[in-house]
């Protein structure tokens, strides 16, 4: 049968049986999570479905590699389970465990071995993996299936707070020019490479730097998610929540010089026609090749800061701020369920305001 294609307002082709970016990825996890239960004792299952309606599918799949960790660990660790294999634990068997076998886990998960590969946590990481269990037991205990949670009598990590890293409003402006005129000084196949790849790329800086949105945001975009008549694009929050997020004009002109020219003159590969943006094989980008290009142009301009997407997402936020300080509508714009995240995020910069107001008010001429 042949793909049902139509034209954007745009004059890009766009095929309406291929399914969206998150369509298809809600059925790829669903089938992967299918996968790991396979390797997790049966009554997990119990757990992860109970979980679906207040998860995303990348929090179920990230929760049931953890879950698995904590078995492998059990069985390698604990004599009591040192013969069993993982479908002959039963929920007497974590019922039984006392908070010290916790707290080991714990300590294991710093340094461990993972099919032959050593694994270790950050803080970051290792406070997920805990919050992990944590609501696997809280799952069964709620439920009366368990009489006891141990994880509860055990302190989870802490977490340090980290200083913000963003870039300075020159360095965006650096930024952005080096992408705009890098390839001057290039000759040959570099040349041709870097001007191949400029729109594209300096669409996807300026969208970044103008919206904050996160890059999975970003890879997830449609041609039809753009909306020029009104400057937004529709993007899928965390939580598959659907949110219109608003862009200004030098937003605007860079989609419009990206969609109008590589984009338009790119044949996608079966598969990947709505994509917006495209890497070199005519595939829709993923995270990964974004995070590499933005890491690529963020060393010629700021070798000593180590730029990812998300700090541009916080150089969004923090200018957002300073501008507005409307710190709700930061937290909405950048898709915060949480105002005190947000609040977290950017209280170095009410220190700095709550400074400056120190020497605002004068009490005498001097």
């Amino acid at each position: 049968m042949a793909n049902k294609e139509n034209t954007s307002d745009e004059g890009l082709r766009v095929s309406y049986d291929v399914k969206t970016y998150h369509e298809q990825k809600y059925i790829d996890y669903t089938l992967r999570l299918r996968e790991i239960l396979k390797t997790l004792p049966s009554f997990a299952k119990d757990y992860f479905r109970a979980i679906e309606p207040t998860t995303s599918a990348n929090t179920r799949i990230s929760y049931a590699y953890d879950i698995r960790v904590f078995f492998r660990f059990l069985m390698e660790n604990n004599p009591v389970y040192k013969n069993y294999t993982i479908d002959q634990f039963t929920l007497a068997d974590i019922e039984n465990l006392e908070p010290v076998d916790i707290e080991e886990y714990q300590e294991y998960l710093k340094v461990y071995k993972n099919d032959e590969k050593q694994v270790t946590n950050t803080e970051k990481g290792l406070a997920r993996k805990m919050s992990a269990l944590r609501s696997f037991y809280g799952y069964y205990f709620k439920r009366q299936a368990i009489s006891k949670n141990p994880t509860l009598l055990v302190d989870m990590p802490k977490l340090h707070e980290k200083a913000i890293i963003r870039l300075d409003a020159d360095e965006v402006v650096r930024l952005l020019d080096y992408v705009d005129h890098g390839g001057d000084h290039l000759t040959g196949q570099k040349k041709a490479y870097f001007e191949k790849t400029r729109n594209r790329d300096l669409a996807i800086l300026t969208l970044l730097l103008g919206t904050g949105i996160r890059v999975s945001e970003c890879v997830g975009l449609d041609i039809n998610d753009v909306d020029f008549e009104n400057n937004g694009i529709k993007v899928m929050r965390k939580g598959e929540n659907e949110m219109i997020v608003y862009f200004g004009e030098e937003v605007e002109n860079a989609l419009k010089t990206y969609m109008y020219t590589t984009r338009r003159t790119t044949l996608p590969l079966p598969g990947h026609e709505n994509a917006l943006f495209l890497s070199t094989q005519r595939k829709r980008m993923g995270v990964q090749a974004i995070e590499n290009m933005v890491k690529k142009y963020a060393r010629e301009v700021t070798p000593n800061k180590k730029i990812t997407p998300h700090k541009l997402r916080s150089t969004y936020g923090t200018s957002l701020y300073k501008e507005t300080g409307d710190i709700y509508l930061v937290a909405d714009v950048l898709g915060h369920k949480d105002v005190n995240t947000t609040k977290k995020h950017y209280a170095a910069i009410d220190e700095d305001r709550r400074r400056q107001a120190a020497n605002i008010v004068k009490l005498r001429e001097v």
